[in-house]
């Protein structure tokens, strides 16, 4: 039986790199998937992909960083599928970068809501949809850096990230006797359209792939199928985790 059979989830950041993936694949193990983003047409075009390999999808174009927007997501869910039984928090920035001194307020504050407050107004309207299901899975995306390892220039980026981390275990005490469970994970490098325009070299990629035990970056259907795993029965007694899925970068020293 697929691993989401008869469940609703929620992923936003679906219009490309982990969460277009991850909407594909949960849909793929059965789940009627509600997916958000930016851009209407890239969703549209995810959609239509889902129902064509004979899955259900419904999308909401809007900002996460907008509590309407949130709301208008759950709401969705219930209305068209039924209610809510995971919900992955992706959708992410990497904000300013550069020397912290000479980062704007603007830039930092909005990488905060990208980020992290986004999170926050996800969770506050996912969690009752998913207590009235009798329980659930709540993710979010967060990353290695500042967590485990920390980079120069991208604070805000660090900052907002390891918020997530601190979210997720209140939460998870939080709501674990009402039987949701929450977790993050931890991406390292990850071969996304985001990566790709920061990382435009051979050179570039060759470097970070040096970074990782493995020796390389991750293809997006790898993290994928962790968020499966927490958003599935397979991971019933984990909660309150910050999961690396750095191909061991956090514990690699070259």
């Amino acid at each position: 039986m697929p691993r989401l059979h008869d469940k609703i989830a929620l992923v936003t950041g679906a219009s490309s790199g982990i969460g277009r993936e991850t909407a594909r694949l949960f849909a793929a193990e059965g789940a009627r998937v509600v997916v958000g983003a930016r851009r209407a047409a890239e969703l549209e075009s995810l959609v239509a992909e889902i129902v064509a390999a004979g899955g259900e999808a419904a999308a909401l174009p809007g900002d996460v960083g907008d509590e309407d927007y949130q709301r208008a997501l759950v709401a969705l869910a219930v209305d068209r599928f039924g209610g809510l039984d995971v919900a992955f928090n992706n959708a992410g920035t990497l904000g300013p970068a550069g020397p912290t001194s000479e980062i704007e307020l603007a830039g930092w504050n909005e990488a905060l809501r990208t980020n992290l407050t986004s999170a926050f107004l996800g969770a506050k309207h996912q969690l009752p949809a998913l207590v009235a299901r009798g329980g659930g899975s709540l993710l979010f995306t967060s990353t290695f850096v500042g967590h485990t390892v920390g980079f120069p220039g991208i604070a805000a980026y660090a900052a907002s990230k390891s918020g997530l981390i601190g979210l997720t275990q209140a939460l998870a005490t939080e709501y674990g006797a009402r039987k949701v469970r929450v977790n993050a994970v931890l991406p390292g490098a990850v071969d996304t359209p985001m990566f790709r325009t920061f990382n435009a070299s051979p050179e570039a990629v060759g470097h970070l792939a040096a970074l990782h035990a493995l020796g390389r970056v991750a293809e997006v259907d790898e993290l994928a199928r962790a968020a499966l795993f927490l958003a599935s029965d397979d991971a019933s007694f984990v909660t309150g985790t910050a999961m690396l899925v750095d191909g061991g970068l956090s514990i690699h020293r070259a």
